[in-house]
């Protein structure tokens, strides 16, 4: 048995560190998306090339208990789409993909043409105004620290691509949720400013997954809330298959 953690944008796998440690569990392993922290992908930086890894990436383990954040829990539910047999159990925050889903607005800005020129400012700014940056969003100001440092131009670019291929993502990768079986966990973060009311029990109905929600937690609830996290976790992954 694995627990396996993917992160989201614009992050590394830095993101679980301290959720991480406080886990029982030592069979831990945490998927970087390549170009994020790392060299650029050999495959398009795209919604579909990212899903194809994951599920490479998932397939040589026995048995996997899956975690995932942000882009992770989207491509999460492209790859359970397709019933893996070797995941066991899956939580994510995030919520339904519909045929209405719609972007936030800053991620609207990253799909427009000028989302190369912000993301030429951000990269090109010194790390302590990129971690400004991240804070005023509500990274958790070490959190901010380590993510600012990562933020380079082959994150920026990958970003871009991905989330320019996603401008239809509801329609194309909503259908798949409803082939998505459990045991599944909704993590619902209650102060997340990027949710959308309604969401996350919408894709708790098409999946009959469970929702807990962290009081008073933001989007980025496991560097918020470690202690929190991890025994929401661990109490999921108590009960019985």
């Amino acid at each position: 048995m694995t627990a396996v953690f993917v992160h989201g944008v614009p992050e590394t796998t830095d993101l679980w560190a301290p959720l991480v440690a406080q886990l029982d569990r030592t069979d831990v392993v945490l998927l970087g998306l390549p170009g994020f922290g790392s060299p650029a992908p050999a495959f398009e930086p795209n919604m579909e090339g990212y899903a194809t890894w994951l599920a490479a990436e998932l397939a040589p383990f026995d048995e996997v208990d899956l975690v995932t954040h942000d882009w992770g829990a989207i491509l999460a539910l492209r790859v359970l789409a397709s019933a893996p047999a070797n995941v066991r159990s899956w939580a994510m925050d995030g919520g339904d993909l519909a045929a209405d889903f719609e972007w936030h607005e800053l991620a609207k800005l990253w799909i427009s043409p000028e989302g190369d020129a912000f993301m030429a400012d951000i990269v090109g700014a010194p790390v302590e105004d990129r971690a400004a940056l991240l804070a005023g969003a509500g990274v958790p100001e070490a959190g901010a620290q380590v993510m600012a440092g990562a933020f380079d131009e082959t994150m920026a670019a990958c970003i871009l691509t991905l989330y320019r291929s996603s401008v239809n993502l509801g329609r194309e990768w909503g259908p798949g949720i409803d082939d998505i079986t459990g045991p599944g966990l909704i993590i619902d973060a209650d102060a997340d400013p990027f949710k959308v009311a309604g969401r996350v029990q919408r894709l708790a109905d098409r999946t009959g997954a469970q929702v807990t929600t962290l009081s008073s937690a933001g989007h980025w609830w496991m560097l918020e809330n470690p202690a929190g996290a991890a025994e929401t976790l661990q109490t999921f992954w108590a009960q019985p298959s």
